[in-house]
């Protein structure tokens, strides 16, 4: 502990000295900088050079790392033992990508064998469908997926989708997850039901909102094919009792594993939607990225290690430099998802505060996540990024090449992202401006106005990660890249990242709430929530 501490408290002193340090002059008093701070891992480049740490920063960051036992915490993870103290589980979504022959067990009971069994069993299924060998109880191919689930059972799905699918897919997936109606309409507008498959997810089989729009999803095949409709309904759960009471035929339940987070679940049976869509060889290129990621992740040393460096990136910003807002930016259209996906999985894994010993945190915990695609985020929030009164670090995301849109377009985008790095970091400074405006004749009482509304104070720190295309290996590579990010923050914190006690009351107290809105007796509640609901049982 009292190294711990110490490591604690040399980041904080290197984080103050920050202060008085422009991050473009680092590069000037640190030759190797660009050296120590870029490096490529599983097909992606990162460049942490414009973060706000000097090399003294990063070293202190290093040495916290150490002091927490990132390195014992993750042969723990790789290991299967139980990390998720609170639930007495492993934690094994590396062995959901491993290569075959792998040896994963949770808690000391092999996984692989099983994980490699299911895994066939998707491969035969998306095959199935895609040949038409599988059909629907009128005997047509099954031309659309409708994929239910909410949290991680609707968010991985959906960016994976979004970012590989073929501009005229052979299959379609179309997804709903709110429990407003108006998202399963959507989702089912236009939709012959002889030629629709509905993938219903849920661990449990119980969660609301995906089993309010399994229900529609079934009513809506039962009124257009009779009972023979349940012969389209396929589900993903960890109960597969549930499932088949539910009315899904018993071979078309794929089972996935207390061990599974539904955040890190992506790369089990929660991803049958996009191997049916994608073809299980794109599938499968996507779980190897992520294997490789995997890889790079448990061999590098920490200090040319991508997710640690990434990282302590983040924490030397939330907890040296006090910053509780990041942006997340992706210059690709594809992966505007990507900010909303990382949303849960900081958020929900690491909104904590309180330890796994039932104590506060010590320290501030996981930074607020926000973003849009680049370059629509440019002419929404950058001003904030700019010339905000806060400071707020991004992570970029950019794809080197593509052969997708008219020529020149690409370079276009490029263009932009690099320059929003440059100019958040080097800014413009109050003189450059009264210059610039004096030499187009410009009075000086209107310089005295215009310049400091025109200043950039730039030193805003930004990562860039590169990926050189946007393939299915690159994209299990980025989710990977960032699951790791934040296990790593995690142990750091000294925090449980994989459980949500967090997202249980509310769907508590929705349950009895929806009691009452549908004719039941009052129960107890505050005031305020007492009148809102005798207003809405009117």
């Amino acid at each position: 502990m009292a190294e711990l501490a110490a490591a604690w408290s040399r980041l904080d002193a290197a984080a103050r000295e920050t202060e008085a340090i422009r991050i473009q002059d680092c590069f000037t008093a640190e030759p190797d900088r660009l050296a120590r701070m870029t490096l490529d891992a599983a097909g992606l480049f990162l460049d942490l050079s414009k973060q706000a740490w000097t090399a003294a920063g990063l070293d202190a960051a290093l040495s916290l790392a150490a002091a927490a036992g990132v390195e014992a915490q993750r042969a723990r993870l790789f290991a299967g033992e139980a990390v998720n103290t609170s639930e007495d589980r492993a934690v094994l979504h590396p062995a959901l990508r491993a290569p075959r022959g792998a040896a994963f067990a949770a808690k000391g009971q092999p996984v692989s064998s099983e994980v490699e069994a299911g895994r066939a069993a998707m491969r035969a299924f998306a095959d199935g469908v895609r040949s038409g060998a599988i059909a629907g109880a009128a005997g047509k191919p099954f031309r659309k997926v409708l994929h239910i689930g909410i949290g991680g059972s609707d968010l991985g799905p959906r960016l994976v989708w979004e970012a590989l699918r073929p501009l005229d897919p052979q299959i379609e997936l179309r997804f709903t997850a709110n429990v407003d109606g108006a998202e399963i309409a959507a989702a089912l507008e236009g939709l012959d039901p002889a030629e629709t498959l509905v993938v219903a997810v849920s661990k449990t089989f119980t969660t609301l909102e995906t089993m309010a729009n399994a229900e529609a999803a079934r009513a809506w095949l039962r009124a257009a094919l009779g009972e023979a409709g349940d012969a389209h309904l396929v589900a993903v759960s960890a109960n597969p009792q549930a499932a088949q009471a539910f009315g899904v035929p018993a071979e078309r339940v794929f089972a996935f594993w207390d061990w599974v987070g539904g955040r890190y679940s992506i790369w089990s049976a929660v991803g049958l939607s996009c191997a049916v869509g994608l073809g299980w060889e794109r599938f499968q290129a996507f779980l190897d990225g992520a294997a490789e990621m995997d890889a790079h992740f448990v061999a590098a040393p920490m200090a040319r290690n991508a997710p640690v460096l990434l990282a302590l990136a983040h924490l030397f910003n939330r907890n040296g430099l006090s910053r509780p807002i990041r942006a997340v930016v992706p210059y690709a259209q594809r992966l505007r998802l990507f900010p909303a996906f990382l949303q849960q999985l900081e958020m929900e894994s690491n909104g904590k505060r309180v330890t796994p010993q039932g104590l506060p945190s010590m320290h501030h915990t996981a930074a607020s996540v926000f973003g849009d695609a680049g370059t629509n985020g440019q002419h929404a929030f950058f001003q904030l990024l700019h010339q905000g009164t806060d400071v707020i670090p991004v992570d970029l995301v950019a794809v080197a090449e593509t052969d997708e849109g008219p020529a020149g377009m690409h370079a276009k985008l490029l263009a932009n992202v690099l320059a929003q790095a440059e100019a958040l970091m080097v800014g413009r400074t109050e003189d450059d401006v009264r210059a610039e405006l004096a030499g187009k004749g410009m009075a000086p009482a209107a310089v005295d106005v215009l310049a400091p509304q025109r200043t950039f104070p730039g030193n805003r720190p930004s990562s860039l990660i590169l990926l050189d295309r946007l393939t299915p290996e690159r994209l299990g590579a980025l989710i990977a890249l960032y699951e790791h990010k934040t296990f790593v923050e995690g142990v750091i914190w000294g925090i449980n990242s994989f459980d949500q006690w967090g997202v249980e009351l509310g769907k508590t107290l929705a349950v009895r709430i929806l009691a009452e809105l549908e004719g039941g007796a009052p129960l107890a509640h505050d005031p305020s929530t007492t009148a809102l609901i005798e207003r809405l049982r009117r």
